[in-house]
This record gives C-alpha cells, sequence and structure tokens, in this order.
C-alpha cells in the first residue's frame, strides 16, 4: 500500500514537471467596445493562476497548451479561448445583458431609481465590502465596480499609488481622478481612501450622462458615491459644504499644475560644438514648423512646468516673423544673414540666417484640393479637443474661394467618408457636416490615413495645392500604432503629391512625437492649437504660407573657413540634421516653405583666436590638419548652399551665398537679430543647456525687449510676460 502510494506521488510530480515543460507566456489586449480594457481579469480556468491586464488592456500569463483562459470583467460577458500553439490572444469582451434591480444615484441629497442599465451606474453593497479583507476602500472594491478600474501600485518599495479610471463613452486619460462624493459631500480621494471600508453602506458608480447631468462638469470623468453607515459628512452645513468643495478645487488646481505624465515628446540630444578642420560641413533641412512654441506656451499659461523634450529651439524661433525682404530674383525666397555677439556667451558670436518666401497674392494661387482628416475618438471629448477642431475648421472654411474643394474623412474605431469632395462655394454644407461630428471609439489612425489620401488622390488638381490636414491629439492606438509604422506609411502616401498638414490639439494624453513624424515624413507642417485664437492665426492670417507650399524639400549646408571658425554648433534643428552627401541627393526629403513664410536658423560661433568655457580644441590628429590657411578667403566665415524643388517637381536647384567676416557690434545689431537670440536664449534656459553660460531670466528679458519692434499682433509682447511666467513656475 506504501509502494502504491509512492508510485502514485512520483507520478502526480512527473506529471507537474512535464506540465510546466509545456508552459509558455501568452499575451494579449483585452478590449471592449471603448477600445483596451483596462483591469481585466485573466485567469487559467480551474488553477488559481491569474493576472489583470494594464492600462493599455495588455497582459501577460504563463499557461500550457489545452489549459483554458478565462477572460472576464464586471459588467462584461466572460469569454474563454483555449491554449494552442499561438503565443498572442486578443479578446473583445462584449457588454453584459445583466440588469440591476436598484441603484442608488445620489446628488446632493438622496433618490433612488429601478432598472438602471449596468453600462451607466452600479452599486456594491456593503456584505461585499465587508466579505473582502482589505485594509482600505480601494483595495475592498477592487474588480467589484463595473466600469471603474481600480489599480493599486506595487512598483517600488514604500509607494502606496492608486489609479481610479471610469471609463465611459471614450477612455478617461489615468491622470484625471473621478469626483468622489460620500453622503452628498464631494471629498478628496486621500479621503475616501482612508474612510473604514467595514463602514459603507454602499458604493455607486455614475459615468457619462449619469454623471454629468447630476453633478455638471464636477462629473466629467465619472463620479464614485459613497453611503456610510454612520452618516460621516452628512449633516454638514451649506457653509461647511462650500468649504468642502473649495478643497476639492485647490487639489483639482493642484493636479493642474503639475507636470503631465501622459503626453510624448522624442527625446533628443543638444547639437555640441564642432571643428571645422574635422567637420567642414554642415547640412540640414529648413523647419517651418511652430508647434513647440504653442505647447510651450500652453504648459507655461497652465502654470505648469515646461517638459524638456517640448521644447525645440527651432520652432520656437520660426513662431515669430522677422522682416526679410521680398525675394528679387527667380528664386522662389530671399536669404538674409547678419553676424554679431552671442548674448547668452559674449566671448561667443552668432550668425543669423533667414529666408523669405515669395508673397504669392491671394488671387493668383492655385486652386485647393483639401481632405479634412479629424479624430473623433473618445480622447477627443475635451472642450479643447474635438469642440475646438470643428471652431478651427470653420475658419478655415471661410477662406475658401468657388474653385477650392474641401472633404471631409472621420476616424475612431472606423474610418469613414464624412463629406464628399464639395465646392468652396458650398460653405453651409461643409460647417453643417461639422457641426454634426461627435466623438467615441477608439484610435484607428491608419485606416483614417489611407482614406483620407485616398480621397484626396481621387479629386487631385494637376497644378493645385492638395493637402491633407490631420486634427487630432496624436493618440494612435488601433492599427499602424508605432511612430515607425507611421512614418512608412507616410513617407508612401508623400509620392502621391499629396501633402500634409498636422494639426495638435488637447492636453494630457498629447502625442507630438507621433505628429511631428508625421508632418517631418509627410511633405508637411505641424502647429499645435491651444485656443481659437491660435486657429485664428495660423489658419486664418497665415492661410497662405500655412496652406500653399512654393518650395519643398528645402536644405542648407554651410561650409566654416577654418582659417576664422574655431568652431560651431548648430542651434535646435537637432531632428533636422542631414548628412553632408544627402544635400545633392534628390531622393532625400527636406522641409517645406509656404507662400510669404519665413525661416530663421542660428548659428554660435567661436571665431579663432577667442577663448571660450563651451569648448576646447580638437587633440591635433595627424591627418586631420588643414594644409591650406585659408588666407585666399580671409574675409569669408563661411559659404552657405540651398537646395530646393518646385512644388511639383523632382530635381532641385541650388543657390550659393557667402557670409563676410564681419561681425556687427550688439548696440547696432537689428531688433529683429536681438528678439530672435532671445527665444533661444529662453529655450536653450528651458531645455537646461549646459552650453550657456549665462541663464538669467531679467537678461534673456531685457535681450527680448531689445528687440520689441514692429509688433503689431502683440505676438512678441506676449513672449515677454511667458518668461515672466516661467520665473514665476520656477519659483513654486
Amino acid at each position: 500500500m506504501k509502494s502504491a502510494k509512492l508510485i502514485s506521488s512520483a507520478l502526480t510530480m512527473l506529471l507537474c514537471f512535464v506540465t510546466m515543460a509545456q508552459q509558455k507566456t501568452i499575451t494579449g489586449i483585452v478590449s471592449d467596445n471603448s477600445g483596451p480594457l483596462p483591469g481585466a481579469n485573466v485567469v487559467v480556468k480551474g488553477t488559481t493562476r491569474g493576472v489583470q491586464t494594464n492600462f493599455d488592456g495588455k497582459y501577460a500569463i504563463q499557461a500550457s497548451v489545452g489549459e483554458t483562459l478565462v477572460y472576464s470583467f464586471i459588467g462584461l460577458e466572460d469569454q474563454s479561448k483555449k491554449v494552442g500553439q499561438q503565443n498572442v490572444i486578443n479578446v473583445k469582451l462584449n457588454a453584459s445583458s445583466l440588469k440591476l434591480s436598484e441603484v442608488v444615484v445620489e446628488g446632493y441629497g438622496y433618490t433612488k431609481t429601478k432598472a438602471k442599465t449596468m453600462g451607466a451606474t452600479q452599486t456594491v453593497s456593503s456584505q461585499t465590502i465587508q466579505g473582502r479583507a482589505n485594509v482600505n476602500t480601494f483595495q475592498s472594491l477592487q474588480g467589484q465596480l463595473a466600469g471603474a478600474n481600480i489599480a493599486m501600485s506595487s512598483g517600488q518599495p514604500g509607494t502606496n499609488k492608486t489609479d481610479v479610471v471610469i471609463r465611459g463613452l471614450g477612455t478617461t486619460s489615468t491622470n484625471n481622478d473621478p469626483l468622489y462624493v460620500v453622503n452628498g459631500v464631494p471629498v478628496k480621494s486621500a479621503d475616501f481612501k482612508n474612510l473604514n471600508p467595514n463602514e459603507l453602506e454602499s458604493v455607486n458608480v455614475l459615468k457619462d450622462a449619469s454623471a454629468s447631468s447630476i453633478y455638471g462638469n464636477r462629473g466629467s470623468n465619472g463620479v464614485i458615491v459613497i453611503t456610510t453607515k454612520n452618516g460621516i459628512l452628512q449633516n454638514l452645513t451649506q457653509k461647511e459644504i462650500n468649504k468642502k468643495l473649495k478643497e476639492i478645487e485647490k487639489h483639482e488646481d493642484k493636479l493642474a499644475h503639475e507636470e503631465p505624465t501622459q503626453e510624448d515628446y522624442d527625446s533628443f540630444v543638444e547639437n555640441a560644438f564642432e571643428s571645422p578642420k574635422i567637420t567642414p560641413l554642415s547640412t540640414f533641412s529648413i523647419d517651418v514648423d511652430n508647434a513647440s512654441y504653442t505647447n510651450i506656451r500652453r504648459f507655461i499659461n497652465n502654470g505648469q512646468t515646461v517638459p524638456k523634450d517640448a521644447v525645440r529651439v527651432e520652432e520656437m524661433m520660426n513662431f515669430f516673423k522677422y522682416q526679410y525682404p521680398q525675394p528679387q530674383s527667380e528664386h522662389p525666397f530671399s536669404i538674409t544673414t547678419e553676424y554679431s555677439e552671442c548674448p547668452w556667451n559674449p566671448n561667443n558670436k552668432l550668425v543669423r540666417i533667414g529666408l523669405q518666401g515669395k508673397n504669392i497674392p491671394s488671387e493668383s494661387l492655385p486652386a485647393s484640393n483639401l481632405v479634412f482628416l479629424i479624430d473623433v475618438s473618445g480622447s477627443m471629448s475635451d472642450m479643447n479637443k474635438l469642440p475646438l477642431v470643428k471652431e478651427s475648421l470653420k475658419a478655415l472654411v471661410a477662406q475658401l474661394r468657388d474653385e477650392d474643394k474641401i472633404a471631409i474623412v472621420v476616424y475612431a474605431g472606423a474610418a469613414g467618408l464624412v463629406l464628399p469632395s464639395t465646392s468652396g462655394s458650398d460653405k453651409q454644407t461643409i460647417v453643417n457636416a461639422l457641426d454634426k461630428l461627435n466623438s467615441g471609439g477608439s484610435t484607428a489612425g491608419g485606416a483614417g490615413i489611407q482614406l483620407a489620401y485616398k480621397t484626396a488622390e481621387e479629386h487631385f488638381i494637376k497644378g493645385g495645392n492638395n493637402r491633407v490636414i490631420l486634427a487630432t491629439d496624436g493618440d494612435f492606438n488601433v492599427g499602424a500604432s508605432s511612430d515607425s509604422d507611421m512614418q512608412t506609411l507616410i513617407e508612401d502616401k508623400r509620392k502621391s503629391g499629396v501633402f500634409l498638414t498636422c494639426l495638435g490639439y488637447g492636453m494630457g494624453n498629447y502625442k507630438d512625437s507621433k505628429l511631428e513624424t508625421l508632418a517631418d515624413k509627410g511633405n508637411g507642417n505641424y502647429a499645435y492649437i491651444d485656443s481659437i485664437q491660435e486657429a485664428n492665426r495660423f489658419l486664418v492670417k497665415e492661410f497662405k504660407g500655412s496652406m500653399y507650399a512654393i518650395a519643398k524639400d528645402v536644405k542648407i549646408q554651410i561650409e566654416f573657413n577654418p582659417a576664422n571658425v574655431q568652431a560651431y554648433r548648430l542651434i535646435g534643428y537637432e531632428n533636422r540634421k542631414l548628412r553632408p552627401e544627402d544635400f545633392v541627393n534628390d531622393t532625400i526629403d527636406a522641409g517645406e516653405l509656404g507662400s510669404g513664410h519665413t525661416v530663421t536658423a542660428l548659428y554660435e560661433i567661436i571665431a579663432v583666436g577667442s577663448k571660450s568655457d563651451t569648448n576646447s580644441e580638437p587633440i591635433d590628429l595627424k591627418y586631420s590638419k588643414v594644409a591650406a590657411t585659408g588666407t585666399q578667403f580671409s574675409n569669408e566665415l563661411a559659404t552657405i548652399k540651398f537646395r530646393y524643388k518646385k512644388p511639383d517637381g523632382d530635381k532641385s536647384i541650388e543657390m550659393v551665398n557667402v557670409i563676410a567676416n564681419k561681425a556687427i557690434r550688439p548696440e547696432n545689431a537689428s531688433a529683429d537679430f536681438k528678439f530672435c537670440s532671445a527665444v533661444a536664449w529662453f529655450g536653450l534656459k528651458l531645455k537646461d543647456s549646459k552650453l550657456i553660460s549665462n541663464s538669467k531670466t531679467e537678461d534673456i528679458k531685457k535681450q527680448a525687449k531689445e528687440g520689441l519692434a514692429k509688433d503689431t499682433e502683440g505676438y512678441k509682447a506676449e513672449f515677454i510676460r511667458l518668461i515672466e511666467g516661467a520665473k514665476v513656475i520656477a519659483k513654486l
């Protein structure tokens, strides 16, 4: 008998080892009709092995071939999937047809309604809460509230972070807390967490219309409503309730001032000094984008610290227009250079290079074939997203002529043509189509782009202005989702001759990196719209420069004279730099220049014989010595070359200029030089540049004030106010 037991035990152990050997990691995404589903349970049937999906709906679990995975979420129907040879299992859970028999819906008082559907509200009873051995309310409610995802941090020791997300028609970003109401009184999340679970009578989650109809804007991120047994906070006076409301507002204001964690920016290394003896050529693509400046303005105006990776100095400089002369030759732009002292490193110099695009009269502009590509996913529901998009594009529609055409494509869970190509003479039809747009669903960005380009190609105007105008927060999370996927798609589509304009909206989950990639690779430009005023500037006042390209693939290459230049560095343009050989390669993409547009670039120069704290001479290498002394060109600082193509051309045209080795005294420098250098200086300070010896805010502001000239729109004065605002934020 004993022998039989030993054999049985051995067989059991052997079976366990065989099973473990067959186990593999299964990964996937659990979703519902709103998109990826955080907090869903994935369990190996018949075992205690299980995991929860993260905020992207992703999971990873160990399972063996032949085992069954059960996927569940409160309020949704369970699904089972048998593990076979596949390693990836994606599951979509459908809404449950179950209804609650009774739901308590509380505003600032108590009412009861019967038979509410699971999708709007749900109640957890005191029996359920008390049956769970947890130390706080959050833990007691994990997995119990339909529509509320409660995730406890299990990261670094000592952390106790809790994320609560109310899932409604769209997915609320994780840094937006719901409103907590205890016995009719709003409280902080920390106060809610500290409630004794055994004192709770019931807990409800309200979302969408159920929340906003009772709590208005305060309930936009959902509401968790609690009834306690002992009536805690119930008998407060109106004055005490108002005090509580003010505490909540202060808490929300503090959250608004914190640096957002869901926004994506590409990181890059600041350009260093280079020796013309070793690297004589500096090559880059022009950049007419100015999204970084308006995004920075948004942060500062909201009292937030600006993320360093959000700062692109060239886009800050190019937000402003400078007084460059109109071109007088056959070329579509003029070239202006200026050489003077560097304000942040007085021992160094600055070279300013300015391009001025030819200003074409409106009546002479070619006909436009435009396709609005509008993100109507759930993440676009905020007032500074889709509602602002609609008003922005209405302002653009007002600029259209009869010969211009507009189509509207939208994308969320799927892409669709909302308005076929329509004449600019029928503005009311276009406006009506915009007014009907509503947000909801996930973000099929790739499918939307495909359809928009297809629509533009079907109505292509030869010699005209063919352009897709994308309006989104950049949160592509279905289809072609990665930056590299989107880049490949756009690079292919630009061959059609259709240009691209990207308009970024919103905050909190803003995806700057994706929009910059799209604009850079799609023969396009990129702006961040933070207000209707900015929409009016970019889409109305600068309509021609934003929407009509007069030159494409514009590249700049400078050869510095080692007889006069010890070292140089390009200010900004880090992600626009090209290899020297790319300059003459017509297959290499570069930036576009619009009608009346200006482009500005700065180089910081360490002159020969000058001492600098930010650079030292390179070690003398045997094969890097330049035989020629450069004395035959002693009056030249550098030679600058430009290459560009006509908007419908494939072969580039070259221009050449020489920059004289003659620096202007600082007091004689132009107002534009002073202001432009102040903008660059402020950008370098925001990036915490290690290559500026002076970062005093007052000195930056003084330099900007000296450049205040021809500020008819007040943008330069606004910049000075931003400098002051950033100084205040730094002290908080």
